[in-house]
């Protein structure tokens, strides 16, 4: 099948790399099972890469693509023509994604037997924290796009058929428990820390409608002291930021994921390909003092574009995968209009903006959504917060099929264990 094709073909490019990126890839004098300490380290920095840069760039923005968020920039299409264009199951950046969440896996779960191998040591704990956060984070990507999808543990031959979704979460929820007990504390946001293990698991929780657990996790983070709210002059513009929780550095030398040159117009000073521009209703989505307006949406000449990846053809940009202002949106969803309005209050002041007052709870969804939104533009949330509160028909115009993206139809080919999610033709 295409997922064990791939596993091998990633697994020998990883370990086949030149001698100028040792430092980003591990190299091949050992198999997994006797990998010293210093070859661990060299291939945990691999993963990373790896699994930052294998799903490809569209990933990132994937839920802005098909969530209402973005259109194509020179079409005369609105959204559901770019989602309609995106969800189908020969279309590339779908078996791009899933190529490459599952190519990383083959990585990390690599990373996982070698680790395991090592003499027992602080180190090894967090090595192994690090390897569960990572195997968490691909199958938290793999299921809010497909649903139930295989679980591979350990890298195999065999064709595998789907788990269902409740096996997914569980092993998600497993996975970042361990990653939790094992990682190292947090010290830079640039590497995996218990921390980004809890944010992510809030987000997680959140997900299933485990609201309380959610609640407590993200309420944990902002009361911890270790972050704090900041600007988005910081956070967009790649300095440092006590808001930012883990991200991948995305350095312009090892990395493919130029997301920037998809929003920027060639005539812009950093230059780009213009193929996506926020849709109309974003550009009038910010209110007047909104601190984040122009850190997110731009006009440049007469082309409305996206201000949040600065970086042009210039370079690329940090891809930032878990900040505090989330855990202040989970909170307040999580603990709903009597006990998180304050939450939602409190970030809206810190963004400039005035409190809300919702008069019941549907109005408090509606302004939590919209609060998500406007803070979260183009980060990859807005389809998947549609789907998970029963919103997307409604707010999209989508059909039933297109809550779930369509399994790409080369995989169907290649492993007839799997089976096409409803509503696309295999």
């Amino acid at each position: 099948m295409k997922i064990k094709i791939l596993l091998l073909i990633a697994g020998f490019a990883a370990l086949t790399s030149c001698q100028k990126q040792l430092d980003l890839y591990p190299h091949s004098a050992a198999s997994s099972a006797n990998l010293s300490a210093k070859d661990v380290e060299l291939f945990l920095n691999g993963v990373y890469n790896k699994v930052q840069n294998a799903p490809g760039r569209e990933s990132y923005i994937m839920f802005d693509l098909i969530g209402g968020n973005l259109i194509t920039a020179r079409g005369t299409g609105g959204a559901i023509q770019l989602i309609n264009s995106i969800m189908k199951p020969e279309q590339s950046m779908v078996s791009a994604a899933w190529n490459g969440y599952y190519g990383a896996l083959y990585q990390v779960n690599v990373l996982l037997e070698s680790a395991q191998s090592m003499e027992e040591s602080a180190r090894k704990n967090e090595v192994l924290g690090i390897v569960h956060f990572f195997r968490g984070y691909i199958y938290y990507n793999l299921i809010t796009r497909w649903g139930g999808v295989p679980i591979i543990e350990k890298n195999t031959l065999d064709n595998l058929p789907r788990n269902s979704e409740a096996e997914v979460w569980a092993f998600i929820e497993s996975e970042l428990t361990q990653a939790i007990n094992l990682a190292p504390a947090y010290n830079d946001y640039y590497y995996v820390s218990k921390q980004a293990a809890q944010a992510l698991m809030a987000r997680v929780k959140l997900a299933e409608g485990k609201k309380s657990e959610a609640a407590t996790l993200a309420e944990g983070l902002i009361n911890s002291g270790a972050f704090k709210l900041d600007s988005f002059e910081k956070i967009f513009r790649n300095q440092q930021n006590t808001e930012e929780i883990f991200a991948f550095k995305n350095l312009t030398a090892e990395s493919s994921i130029t997301i920037s040159t998809l929003f920027y117009t060639y005539a812009h000073p950093v230059k780009g390909s213009y193929a996506y521009a926020p849709a109309a209703d974003v550009m009038q989505l910010y209110e007047d003092g909104d601190k984040r307006k122009a850190m997110s949406i731009d006009i440049y000449g007469s082309d409305n574009v996206i201000n949040k990846y600065p970086s042009g053809q210039s370079g690329t940009d940090p891809i930032i995968i878990t900040r505090l202002a989330e855990m202040y949106l989970i909170s307040a969803e999580a603990q709903g209009l009597s006990n998180g309005l304050s939450r939602l209050n409190e970030l809206r002041s810190f963004r400039g903006l005035t409190p809300v007052s919702p008069a019941n709870d549907a109005d408090y969804i509606n302004a939590v959504l919209l609060e998500r939104r406007r803070e979260l533009l183009a980060e990859g949330f807005r389809w998947y917060d549609l789907v998970r509160l029963q919103r997307a028909k409604q707010d999209l115009g989508i059909s039933d099929a297109q809550l779930k993206m369509p399994l790409p139809e080369k995989e169907l080919v290649l492993n007839t264990a799997l089976e096409q999610n409803p509503g696309y033709v295999n």
